[in-house]
């Protein structure tokens, strides 16, 4: 192991591997997360470099990037990989650094000032690489992996087609074994696929005989392999997106990847890093255009001052920002754990690509949070900067306009939003009914619980962000109460109830979220108690997001809730468990307009997101 790599596994140390999903149920303490603030040096330099790579070298480059002046992409990417950053989750005996998940998030997030070359460069180190990293076999892994982090070959990962995009099983693309059986032949077409233009391997799925899912390693120049046309995009525009054509393609049997049949384990474990990495880049999205909208609101000038002194521009910076804080919270708290996890495998014969991938599926159902709450706050965020600007940020000549266009996709690709939902819901679930997690008998003392009078104990206000950590009792309580009655009423059914998949998802999400909010607040203040003078100015914003953050979030599941008790149950049920409900949400709310703006003043003053 090299010593960056050393100096950074020590930041993991006091980090708790938590069992995935283990948030609805358990508390953690502040020193067990990993936020922000725990980089090392190494990994603080490495964010810094790529920062400076990605506005100066990158953001100088865009208006080239969006009309996909030849060479341009390419040319980036290369110099991206001069610096190392192709290289960072390729072990270090095939030309790679062999960096931690933590590192990686973090180069996906500084990376993403122009989300065109983001999308380019994550399809070349994400889900373009990690399937030979993870399944390849030796001679593939020596052919392949020291060129593509290089940049000397770019990469790309072909599983959607026309008739198959969030249903992944049913492509048709089909792989016939040739008679000689030395190669198959592979028929099919694929469809949206990321540096298709540009890519000189791919990652495709095919059904070996119409029915063995299987992946192949496929190079540019393969006999019977054409391109379809440049797709012409509503957002990233800069990024190559175009269909692969397989018209009887010969692929060398020993370019199977992984087994047979087994095709379904690489196209999902390489999603949730996918997802994970998505949900990095929408923070550095999310950065770049608040920041933006924060320099435009302490310029503007109207009536005579700011508009960043006015009321309801201040609500759509603390609302930004809260939701930035928050997002960035739980993706570093799941790399964090990832990180833990991998760690305690050690060295040597136990740290396979097969025990790897088990550490990251572990942690699936955060994976799939990341990448809905991420894709939704950048949404946000560009919305806000669009509104913030006026006509401004509605034209071509300003970044606003390109960065709303951009956003969009996020919340389609990497598995829809919609589909991320219902594995939220269903992964926990599934770990439910399993006895993986404890989540049935939880749910029956909660039930046993409610049906006892309501106690009027003084409640222990004397820790920092008491307030908000009785929020997060609460919402977990709300969850178990919908998710019970819900289970009861639907039993294996539930799956395909997908409103109620949906709303589950929503609470669950919330509460990863603000769990996260908090214990990374707690972190900053470096105390535990409630009053205590001399928080540091970052600690006292971050302790206001949080209270701001439970407030919506108290209000967001009350509603997800009502949803699915009322199309669980009827009558004198549904008012029984309504009323538990409203036992549950009975809290004394915060000023929320107070203390957003709190929040905008700081950042208003600061210029940009900083804490």
């Amino acid at each position: 192991m090299s010593s960056v790599a050393e100096s950074i596994n020590k930041s993991v140390k006091s980090v708790v591997a938590a069992a995935g999903g283990s948030f609805l149920l358990e508390d953690r303490l502040p020193e067990e997360v990993f936020t922000l603030e725990d980089l090392s040096h190494e990994q603080q330099q490495i964010a810094e470099t790529a920062a400076r790579f990605a506005h100066e070298q990158v953001l100088a480059a865009v208006a080239q990037i969006e009309v996909k002046e030849p060479g341009v992409m390419r040319g980036l990417m290369r110099e991206a990989a001069d610096l190392g950053f192709a290289a960072v989750d390729i072990p270090e005996e095939y030309g790679g650094l062999g960096l931690d998940k933590t590192t990686s998030a973090l180069v996906a997030d500084r990376l993403s000032a122009v989300s065109s070359f983001s999308v380019a460069f994550g399809a070349q180190t994400c889900i373009g690489s990690l399937p030979i990293i993870w399944y390849g076999t030796e001679a593939q892994k020596e052919r392949y992996l020291p060129r593509i982090a290089t940049m000397e070959l770019a990469a790309g990962y072909a599983l959607s087609e026309a008739s198959s995009g969030s249903d992944a099983m049913n492509i048709r693309t089909r792989a016939e074994l040739a008679a000689d059986g030395k190669s198959y032949i592979l028929k099919g077409e694929k469809m949206w696929i990321t540096n298709g233009g540009i890519a000189d391997v791919f990652t495709v799925f095919a059904k070996i005989g119409g029915e063995k899912f299987s992946a192949f390693i496929v190079e540019r120049g393969t006999p019977g392999l054409t391109f379809g046309k440049e797709e012409h995009k509503l957002g990233i525009r800069g990024s190559s997106t175009c269909s692969l054509i397989f018209n009887d393609c010969p692929i060398p049997v020993e370019n199977l990847l992984g087994e047979a049949g087994k095709g379904h384990h690489i196209a999902f474990n390489i999603l949730n890093m996918g997802r994970l990495k998505l949900g990095a880049a929408c923070i550095g999205g999310g950065r770049l255009a608040l920041d933006l909208g924060i320099r435009y609101a302490n310029e503007r000038k109207a009536f005579g001052k700011s508009i960043a002194e006015f009321g309801l521009i201040q609500r759509k910076i603390a609302a930004c920002a809260t939701r930035l804080y928050v997002m960035e919270s739980m993706t570093y708290r799941t790399v964090g754990m990832m990180d833990a996890a991998l760690a305690a495998l050690g060295e040597g014969a136990a740290h396979t690509s097969k025990a790897t991938q088990k550490c990251i599926e572990e942690y699936a159902v955060e994976c799939s949070i990341l990448k809905v709450f991420g894709s939704e706050m950048l949404d946000l965020v560009v919305d806000e900067l669009v509104q913030v600007m006026g006509g401004y940020g509605y034209v071509e000549d300003y970044p606003a306009e390109r960065m709303y266009r951009d956003a969009r996709i996020n919340r389609i690709f990497e598995g829809t939003n919609e589909i991320n939902r219902l594995i939220i819901t269903g992964w926990l679930m599934k770990r439910a009914t399993s006895g993986q997690l404890p989540l049935l008998a939880a749910m029956r003392r909660l039930a046993d619980e409610v049906t006892q009078p309501p106690t009027f104990s003084d409640e222990d206000e004397s820790q920092l962000l008491a307030h908000e950590a009785k929020v997060l009792d609460r919402l977990r309580k709300i969850f178990l109460l919908a998710a019970g009655v819900a289970s009861q009423r639907f039993m294996a059914a539930l799956q395909d109830e997908q409103e109620v998949m949906a709303d589950l998802a929503e609470c669950i999400t919330v509460i990863f979220a603000l769990e996260s909010a908090l214990l990374r607040a707690r972190k900053l203040s470096g105390v535990q108690r409630a009053g205590t003078v001399g928080l540091s100015t970052a600690a006292t914003v971050a302790a206001t997001m949080t209270a701001a953050f439970a407030e919506d979030a108290l209000a967001q599941v009350e509603q997800a809730a009502r949803r699915v008790l009322a199309a669980s149950v009827e009558g004198d049920m549904l008012a029984v468990q309504l009323a538990v409900l409203r036992r549950f949400v009975r809290i004394t709310p915060i000023d929320a307009i107070g203390a957003n703006r709190i929040i905008a003043k700081h950042f208003s003053g600061v210029g940009k997101y900083y804490l």
